[in-house]
């Protein structure tokens, strides 16, 4: 079933989904099996305002720094796609994911765990650390000009976290191998185009990108697919080599949300024009599909306020823990023995 070519209207989700992308074969609703529900806490739960909870205190977050929102979706990211949406990255530890290369520079741990000390002290034992990731991620994008999408719930805790389960691709890999690995993990191309949105907003170290400036494919040159005056601009933010105790620098994913932090579609127009950071960004030109869900994006955005808001859902779908598997983490960097496995 395609996620286009007409207006579907999916109940569960309550999410109407009216994308003219009309040749993409994509999913129109959870992948199976579907093991959370819709409003757990407040229906199945004593907590029944968590998710209010949740939402005041990102809120709070967000007035005094409005980075949280891509911290929050890179923290979800790099949890999802590992071992699942199990909270595992949030864990301690001297060998834990959060140790890997790949996670270097992760942020927003602490907006997670002064939410689960409220939600403790209100519901102790209650509410899962991975649920609080995937509310707290929903709330923070909505503030940022995202979609208020609904978030299933009913996750538990993973019980183990370690850096060499960490396979996250580097962000110059080609178009096909980010399909793959994002069909790996359950997901589509719809999906890949629809949440490589998330760089509208939040900033990527020069290391990532000085293959694409200076020496791409090891050609000794500029990758051609970037636009030249970008290209120019970008190497005068990014030398070749740091000077000696000079750290590695920071540059905006998009210089057009920089420091204001909103999702915007000029992601996506960038992309049309030669002027992506990141390379897989970049290649979202080179196949039919994600060159169409581009130019749809560009054109709209609510077309991509509608996509992400399904697809941020299948990505917190993915191999979730629930009935007695797992746990309720007391606090979300430890589980509750004490010790990190």
């Amino acid at each position: 079933m395609t996620r286009g070519q007409k207006c579907v209207f999916f109940p569960l989700l309550a999410i109407a989904l009216c994308l003219c992308i009309a040749n993409v074969d994509a999913g129109i609703t959870l992948q199976p099996p579907v093991k959370l529900k819709w409003h757990y806490y407040r229906q199945h739960t004593t907590c029944t305002y968590a998710e209010e909870f949740v939402r005041h205190q990102v809120k709070l977050f967000w007035k005094a720094d409005r980075s949280i929102t891509a911290k929050l979706l890179r923290l979800l990211y790099s949890d999802c796609f590992v071992t699942g949406c199990d909270a595992s990255i949030l864990l301690d530890g001297p060998d834990s994911e959060k140790t890997a290369p790949q996670n270097r520079g992760l942020g927003g741990f602490v907006a997670i765990d002064k939410i689960k000390e409220v939600l403790e002290d209100r519901c102790p034992g209650v509410v899962s650390c991975a649920d609080i990731l995937n509310l707290a991620t929903r709330d923070a994008v909505h503030l940022a000009g995202g979609p208020a999408y609904p978030v299933f719930t009913g996750r538990r805790d993973g019980m183990s976290s370690k850096a060499a389960t960490v396979d996250l691709p580097s962000p110059s890999i080609s178009g096909g191998e980010a399909l793959a690995y994002f069909k790996s993990r359950g997901l589509d191309v719809l999906d890949l185009g629809t949440l490589l949105g998330a760089h509208s907003m939040g900033r990527t170290h020069c290391r990532y990108i000085l293959d694409r400036l200076y020496n791409f494919n090891n050609t000794g040159r500029p990758d051609p697919s970037m636009n030249k005056a970008f290209a120019d601009q970008m190497r005068k933010q990014c030398p070749q080599r740091t000077k000696k105790g000079q750290s590695d620098p920071l540059v905006f994913l998009n210089p057009e949300s920089s420091s204001k932090y909103t999702f915007t579609e000029s992601f996506y127009k960038r992309v049309l024009s030669y002027q992506s950071v990141l390379g897989v960004d970049q290649q979202l030109l080179f196949s039919n599909d994600t060159l169409q869900i581009t130019q749809e994006f560009a054109g709209g955005f609510e077309y991509l306020r509608r996509s992400l808001a399904l697809s941020m859902s299948r990505m917190g779908n993915i191999n979730v823990l629930t009935g007695n598997a797992g746990e309720i983490r007391r606090n979300c960097r430890y589980i509750n023995d004490g010790k990190t496995q």
